[in-house]
């Protein structure tokens, strides 16, 4: 497992002692269960709630069970996507831009716009997707070009590379020669939560893992985070069902 990438590293945090949390962008709740029965571990995926349980042998120790999650990790975040249905995008489709709602609908011209409540979207409805997700990326990247520069100069530091991916698996990364990279479907969330993903990844400029001091250096780019981490957590996965 590369060190470059900050995001990638486990390290469990356990609350209570039926409960682990697997960190990062969202951090997923793992329910332990304990079997005399169990020989091995196994994890589980609740297809009608997403509720993620991880069966363990009774003797088995729980740095045994970090272990296997760090392992398992690509997996169940994969798992989790395919828990929401996809909602093919056309002409009525509902998608949410920058937190708001739109009701997507033929426009006029050659540029998308907004216009109250509905994005119009000109050009043949065959080429509805491609279009729109063309636009969203544009989007994105200014945005996140913003924050990013605004977090970077607070902290004097450099960042030598945004990159936009649809990724699955997490919503940002940072590698130690400064390279960011961001899930382009942040920009269907509230711009708070874009930016506060940008805060946390600016933030690993400093600190490349999760330890206090990492969360104190966003504090400090990003005071009141946690609401918008939370956020990530309940509503994030809903962002992957579009599909363009």
């Amino acid at each position: 497992m590369s060190k470059a990438f900050a995001t990638i590293g486990l390290m469990a945090v356990w609350g209570r002692r039926d409960m682990a949390v697997l960190p990062g962008l969202p951090g997923v709740e793992v329910a332990l269960r304990r079997s005399s029965r169990a020989r091995r571990f196994s994890l589980r995926v609740s297809r009608q709630t997403g509720a993620v349980t991880l069966t363990l042998p009774v003797r088995a120790r729980e740095s045994e069970a970090i272990s296997f999650l760090a392992a398992q990790e690509a997996w169940l975040r994969d798992a989790l996507v395919q828990v929401s249905p996809e909602q093919t995008l056309t002409y009525g489709t509902q998608i949410p831009v920058e937190g708001r709602l739109l009701t997507i609908s033929p426009g006029q011209g050659r540029a998308i716009v907004v216009e109250g409540d509905r994005l119009m979207v000109p050009g043949s409805p065959d080429r509805l997707s491609a279009r729109l997700q063309a636009w969203l990326k544009v989007l994105a990247r200014d945005r996140l070009a913003r924050a990013v520069d605004r977090h970077a100069a607070l902290l004097g530091r450099k960042v030598t590379d945004i990159t936009l991916r649809d990724t699955r698996s997490r919503w940002g990364s940072c590698t130690a020669q400064g390279r960011l990279m961001f899930s382009w479907r942040l920009i269907m969330a509230p711009p708070e939560v874009l930016d506060y993903v940008a805060a946390h990844e600016v933030a690993h400029l400093v600190e490349m893992n999760h330890s206090d001091r990492f969360w104190a250096v966003v504090e400090r780019l990003y005071p009141g985070w946690q609401g918008r981490r939370a956020w990530l957590r309940n509503e994030g996965t809903a962002l992957q069902g579009f599909r363009f």
